[in-house]
């Protein structure tokens, strides 16, 4: 119990409680946002608006080609302030020049692609400039956190889905879709300019760091592309349904019953985009590696249990509250439930301390083998079992890559002691 009582101190010492409830309050507002949208704007017109920014959603995390992840890895682990402040210059400068390289790639191979619905390449060219504010809005965020300033980091992602709600419904009230674009763009630039101030950031000042080589570059593109892959994970499933089924109303079945138990994975990133700078900097201190994923999987061990007992003493009543046609796929939603637990145990523990390792490569060489036993597993699960077999699929990969990531993580991480010895 010493070691449950220790390991949450540190995280509420680190202000997590500060991201936890920031976290909870954003997606709130997201989905009223989203709710007010929907409201304000004819469906036909949203459709094609969220059709295109799936599109660049998909693109984000690659903005300024990943350095927002290399700043956040590398930074951890420079020990003065003047480092730190110049790899933020520099990322800054190259991220943004990367960022711009990528929105024109967007908007050229827009005109190549013949898009189904009328006004999609607009919109696909207007929301391809979300990829620069974006990449400024997550180092801002990554910087803060390498400052151990939890507390500002949880103010950004709150001040974020404020200025989204707001935004969202003062444009999109007058302005219709192209308001509603608009604040999809307004509001991580808006964010951005709120903050940027607060790093406290010394212009002036530069020093050239050693670290910014071919592997600096490497690591955060493929940080990127492992976070794309993963998106691509808990999509797939949804693609497949609707390509092998050919019911449009399975979709939305699983859509909904898989709604909760997806939306429950914010907990551990809570813990570890609270933790991650803390253990990084120490991640060649054996001893408190070794009792930070004891601590955590203690932890989780525990949510874990509580959250699986309470699925199964009341799915027919939480998926009542979706829709009473829900408590037909009882099973469905029990399998995913079951699924997250894999993730909360070992996924997004063992994946971020590859991270954290520099390892980010091997995150993305799992999340793509997974993605091919999802297509293949599914073409015959799906048939075969309906929503049920996704389910089935997406549960046994969420334990799978979890586990993988450990066995990864403990063979690089003895190699990285042993080279440093």
């Amino acid at each position: 119990m010493n070691l449950l009582k220790t390991y949450i101190s540190n995280f509420l010492s680190r202000k997590g409680s500060y991201v936890f409830i920031a976290t909870v309050l954003a997606r709130i507002f997201s989905f009223i946002a989203s709710w007010l949208a929907l409201k304000l704007i004819s469906n036909e017109e949203l459709g094609v608006v969220l059709f295109a920014y799936n599109i660049i959603v998909f693109l984000i995390p690659i903005s300024g080609f990943g350095l927002n992840q290399s700043l956040l890895r590398y930074g951890a682990l420079l020990k003065s302030k003047k480092e730190k402040n110049s790899l933020f210059l520099y990322v800054l400068s190259k991220g943004v020049l990367a960022s711009f390289v990528l929105i024109a790639l967007i908007i050229l191979s827009s005109f190549f692609v013949p898009f189904k619905f009328e006004n999609t390449q607009l919109y696909v060219v207007i929301l391809s400039f979300i990829i620069l504010p974006s990449f400024i809005f997550e180092i801002i965020r990554a910087q803060f956190r390498l400052q151990h300033n939890n507390k500002s980091f949880a103010y950004t992602e709150f001040s974020h889905s404020i200025i989204l709600l707001l935004s969202v419904f003062i444009l999109s009230y007058f302005f219709q879709e192209i308001g509603y674009t608009i604040a999809l763009l307004a509001t991580p630039l808006l964010t951005s300019l709120l903050f940027i101030n607060k790093l406290n950031i010394d212009f002036s000042s530069k020093i050239k760091l050693t670290i910014t080589n071919f592997s600096f570059w490497k690591y955060g593109f493929f940080a990127s592309l492992s976070n794309v892959v993963t998106q691509l994970l808990f999509v797939i499933d949804i693609l497949l349904i609707g390509y092998l089924l050919e019911d449009t109303e399975m979709i939305t079945n699983y859509r909904y019953i898989s709604l909760i138990p997806f939306s429950l994975l914010f907990l551990p990133r809570v813990f570890i985009a609270t933790d991650f700078v803390a253990f990084t900097e120490k991640i060649y201190d054996k001893n408190y590696i070794v009792n930070y994923i004891k601590s955590y999987m203690l932890f989780f061990l525990i949510v874990s249990f509580i959250l699986l007992s309470f699925s199964f003493l009341f799915a027919e009543q939480i998926l009542s509250i979706l829709d009473s046609n829900f408590t037909q796929f009882v099973d469905t939603f029990l399998i995913l439930m079951f699924g997250i637990v894999g993730i909360y145990i070992f996924r997004g523990l063992f994946g971020n301390l590859l991270s954290s390792i520099g390892k980010a490569h091997i995150n993305y060489y799992i999340a793509s083998f997974a993605l091919i036993i999802n297509i293949i597993t599914n073409y015959y699960l799906i048939p075969k079992y309906g929503i049920r077999g996704a389910a089935i699929t997406s549960a046994i990969l969420m334990w799978f890559t979890g586990i993988i990531s450990l066995i990864w993580f403990w063979y690089l991480y003895r190699k990285l002691l042993l080279n440093k010895n």
